[in-house]
């Protein structure tokens, strides 16, 4: 039997449920990241997006295996600009972080404070970490570099493969620039 994992936001009225395992967890250090969790922070009740050390932390999971059980009109869509690729969703209940979602993308990157306190699969690597400030230093408890990537966009495909190469919509009625 397959697990599922029921995922709220903070107040409960967003709810989604997602099966199986992840098929990668990331701690991303991109500017976009950084920039857009700076900004979604400051939106009233919003539970902090980075970590101490500027990174976000994701957990991936093919569309196919995400399903939003309750609470789906609540969803807003953020993106930092018109014409950027991906959008940040939050659920405006209480500004919880839900998802990032890249344009044509197969997979959700779901943020990880949708899991209990603890409850969060621990990153598996660090993307984007050239795109940290000069006085942010790592550790190193969580792989980084050009291997690293590599296998993650190997995950990347090797996921998009196993969907049969479909990109599931998920559609948002609410979307603005944060």
């Amino acid at each position: 039997m397959t697990q599922s994992t029921r995922l709220n936001c903070s107040c409960g009225r967003f709810e989604m449920v997602v099966t199986g395992e992840p098929f990668i967890t990331t701690e991303c250090h991109c500017n976009s990241c950084r920039e857009a969790g700076g900004r979604m922070e400051k939106l009233p009740l919003a539970r902090p997006m980075l970590e101490e050390n500027g990174g976000t932390r994701f957990v991936l999971y093919r569309k196919d295996r995400a399903e939003i059980t309750k609470g789906k009109e609540l969803l807003r869509g953020y993106r930092l600009s018109d014409s950027a690729p991906t959008r940040r969703v939050v659920a405006t209940c209480c500004n919880s972080p839900v998802f990032l979602e890249f344009k044509g993308g197969h997979w959700l990157s779901l943020y990880s404070s949708l899991w209990p306190e603890g409850q969060a699969p621990e990153p598996e690597i660090r993307t984007v970490t050239g795109d940290r400030g000069a006085d942010v230093v790592l550790d190193d408890t969580v792989p980084a570099g050009t291997w690293q990537t590599m296998g993650f966009y190997g995950k990347l495909l090797t996921a998009w493969i196993a969907m049969g190469f479909k990109v599931p919509n998920i559609d948002i009625k609410d979307e603005a620039v944060i």
